[in-house]
């Protein structure tokens, strides 16, 4: 292996690579699009919870527990209805996701000291999201229950009982709680993902169809030395790439950065490079560039979006599935982003992960080696 012959290749892909001006700015450009489009369009918050109350007992009672649902900035009350109908027919139409209901007497047993109870309606579609707003829903209940059994309390003996229990809760590294801040260093990794496997996944199989492979293995390049050249060339483009997402989330989204610009440089480069010989090598792998981008997308979008952690958490996945995401070096990106935004730590946490991805990228880049072997010989 010579570096001459090495830069040799890196210099004939990158021209190509600069003369397709339509491509390149392509390749530039997604990272913003789909980070605009999927940072602004992707929220995991369950907030403004769209809400019909159906109050039959009209007490001074029942209009306090309302207030309570108007106060939360959980909750948007949508209006008041008169029947079980409005709220069927609403949660049909998806118009509400929560229906409120008070029965009749709910003042009168509340202050006569029974137990009395509210309704709670949910449309349980999104399963996930009904469970969110129900949680929600019966803490604003909780809340009230004990404000009322305290009132109570204190009517009785005179004095105001201090509470059992004071909870002091403090969030650690997503004070505000903005889904935003966890979608984005998400979202930065599976588009570098998919958008450098793609980038990479052409390279061979285009040569093949052009006609020029058969010239380029005329020459004294080694498969080695092809492989590192095409992987350079496409890596400048690589960084620029993570250069822009990395900025984009940090300005525009105001996504917090507290941890090392090195770990996330070190990390970015391993992870770039790893993919990188996995487009080329799915490149190698196939003669034609249908097959070449069916096989790009097939491993990099459904894998990056689905079995990273980034949409759905990997402990909830069966046990199959979860060995199966080990593989996934998208995985292990998303952990890394996420710990060096907001978490500020650093390769002593962060090792295993940049372990695998090293390891990762030592495997596929033998494998590569050795496919275009393959198809040299």
């Amino acid at each position: 292996m010579r570096y001459l012959r090495i830069r040799a290749m890196f210099l004939k892909e990158f021209r190509h690579i600069l003369r397709d001006k339509l491509s390149l700015g392509i390749a530039l450009a997604i990272p913003v699009l789909m980070l605009l489009l999927y940072g602004f369009a992707l929220s995991l918050d369950v907030d403004r919870i769209p809400t019909l109350i159906y109050d039959q007992d009209g007490s001074a009672d029942s209009l306090a527990l309302t207030h309570q649902f108007q106060g939360s900035r959980f909750f948007d009350i949508r209006g008041y209805v008169t029947s079980y109908r409005a709220i069927e027919e609403s949660i049909n139409r998806g118009a509400i996701l929560i229906g409120l209901t008070i029965p009749k007497d709910f003042g009168r047993d509340l202050r006569a000291g029974r137990e009395t109870t509210v309704q709670i309606l949910i449309d349980g579609s999104d399963s996930n999201t009904a469970a969110i707003a129900m949680g929600y829903a019966e803490n604003v209940v909780q809340s009230y229950s004990a404000a009322v059994g305290r009132e109570a309390a204190e009517h009785r003996t005179g004095r105001k009982p201090p509470p059992a229990v004071e909870p002091q809760t403090r969030v650690w590294y997503n004070s505000s709680l903005e889904s935003r801040n966890y979608v984005v260093p998400g979202l930065i990794a599976v588009i570098l993902m998919i958008l450098v496997a793609q980038l990479t996944s052409l390279t061979v199989a285009r040569e093949w169809d052009m006609g020029t492979m058969e010239q380029i293995l005329s020459t004294p390049l080694r498969p080695m030395e092809i492989v590192l050249g095409k992987m350079l060339a496409y890596f400048v483009v690589g960084v620029a790439d993570s250069v822009i997402g990395v900025t984009t989330g940090i300005l525009v989204f105001k996504v917090p950065f507290r941890g090392s610009p090195l770990v996330l440089a070190v990390s970015t480069v391993v992870f770039l490079v790893g993919v990188l010989f996995w487009g080329i090598f799915i490149s190698a792998a196939t003669r034609t560039q249908v097959m070449a981008f069916q096989l790009g997308i097939l491993s990099s979008f459904l894998p990056g979006m689905l079995l990273s952690g980034f949409v759905f958490a990997i402990d909830t996945m069966p046990a199959g599935v979860q060995l199966f995401s080990y593989l996934i070096p998208a995985r292990y990106f998303i952990t890394i982003l996420k710990g060096v935004f907001l978490k500020g730590i650093g390769f002593h946490i962060l090792g295993w992960e940049l372990a695998f991805l090293l390891i990762y990228t030592a495997v596929i880049f033998r494998l590569t080696v050795r496919k275009m072997n393959l198809k040299v010989a």
